[in-house]
């Protein structure tokens, strides 16, 4: 962006414009810290809710399976309730896929680029005011 550098007059206002800038880096590197740290934390997480949706999916299939197989009685009961746990299993890890699954990871990493270009414009602020303070 092009910035109305010619008009500042002073190196005071040059000296005002670098610390609002200098204050705002900091802030945006704290930020962008914590983006780093979720992002990392949302990718670990997408991960193992993948690997283990997976998992009770097939734990749900094989025990489908057995149910088919079994005579009506205990063993049959017991299997039916366990495939009834796994499918709540399954419903929680699917709700947690849409918290901390692929989507909410693609949506942190746009947070963490959106952070590291503003860190990047204020760069290119503070070197504008910079240059112009010299020119004073």
């Amino acid at each position: 962006m092009s910035y109305s550098i010619a008009k500042i007059t002073t190196v005071a206002d040059c000296d005002l414009l670098l610390a609002w800038a200098a204050k705002e880096k900091a802030d945006l590197n704290f930020k962008k810290l914590s983006e780093e740290r979720l992002t990392n934390n949302y990718s670990e997480t997408s991960i193992e809710i993948d690997a283990e949706l997976q998992a009770v999916i097939t734990e749900i299939a094989s025990t489908t399976t057995v149910i088919a197989t079994l005579p009506a009685g205990n063993s049959k009961d017991e299997a039916i309730k366990k495939k009834v746990k796994l499918e709540y299993r399954k419903f929680l890890l699917e709700n947690r896929k849409e918290s901390y699954g692929v989507v909410a990871l693609l949506e942190k990493e746009l947070d963490l680029s959106k952070v590291t270009l503003e860190l990047a414009e204020i760069d290119t602020f503070s070197t504008a005011i910079t240059t112009r303070k010299a020119q004073l």
